[in-house]
């Protein structure tokens, strides 16, 4: 069966790309365009993985990760951040947050799968 992942990303062409990529992967991807749509999709499909954009529009990353890390049904899904900064800050306030990983754009596809099969295991 196929592993679902939720891809929280605003920018809509990248977001269909990478679902594109994900599928083509053998997964199942779901996409929302806002951190309220991505909270509310999470909580709903109980995905196996999420892929989060920290800059988002209605609610950032950093505060759909502290809410997901805080619902019993969602704590203990990955989360690998997805970021176009290249703050050095934003790695810890990732992992104070409780996300995983972090991905820097631009990168390469084989890197976000790498990171993807790693979270999986």
């Amino acid at each position: 069966m196929a592993k679902k992942i939720l891809y929280i990303e605003d920018e809509e062409h990248m977001a269909v790309v990478v679902k594109a990529r994900l599928e083509g992967n053998g997964y199942e991807c779901s996409l929302a365009a806002d951190g309220k749509e991505g909270i509310e999709k999470a909580k709903a499909e109980i995905p196996d993985l999420i892929l989060l954009d920290i800059f988002l529009p209605k609610v950032d990353g950093f505060k759909v990760a502290q809410t997901l890390r805080e619902d019993p049904a969602t704590k203990k899904i990955p989360i690998i951040a997805i970021s176009a900064s290249g703050v050095d800050y934003l790695e810890d306030q990732c992992r104070n947050v409780g996300i995983e990983d972090v991905l820097r754009k631009p990168y390469e596809t084989e890197d976000l799968l790498e990171k993807i099969k790693e979270r999986l295991k």
